[in-house]
């Protein structure tokens, strides 16, 4: 096993492990949502750290910096907009994600690209269309 998979490996395992970090009060009002913000109340018992109040991030939750913002398949991912955008990538190291905002016509050129230089595509489309003839 290499040391990049182990790593993968040990950062799966302590995700399972890390909590769920919610905002202070995130039950009490439906308007705080459950989004992470720092506690900053003067009398605030999450911000002491008392235990059963919730948990607070810090340092020691943190991944092995290696893989740090790495695909789980140990991919760099890189987000791409265009068919350019591909060339100078290497297959080992990197897979491409297309941006949200690509439309139909270039997403279809892009994996078309990606599947000539071996690219992994993160988010294909789920069926790709034949040409209609009508």
């Amino acid at each position: 096993m290499s040391r990049l998979e182990r790593l993968l490996r040990l950062r799966r395992i302590l995700k399972r492990k890390k909590p769920e970090f919610l905002r202070q009060n995130w039950f009490r009002f439906k308007k705080l949502g459950e989004k992470w913000r720092r506690p900053k109340g003067r009398h605030s018992k999450l911000r002491k750290r008392i235990k059963g109040k919730g948990f607070v991030p810090h340092p020691g939750y943190g991944s092995p910096k290696a893989v740090r913002g790495l695909h789980p398949s140990g991919l760099v991912e890189v987000r791409v907009f265009n068919p350019s955008q591909l060339e100078g990538l290497d297959p080992k190291v990197h897979a491409i994600k297309i941006a949200s905002t690509v439309g139909r016509k270039k997403r279809i050129e892009i994996m078309k690209k990606a599947e000539e230089l071996g690219l992994r595509v993160l988010n294909p489309l789920k069926e790709v269309p034949t040409e209609c003839s009508s």
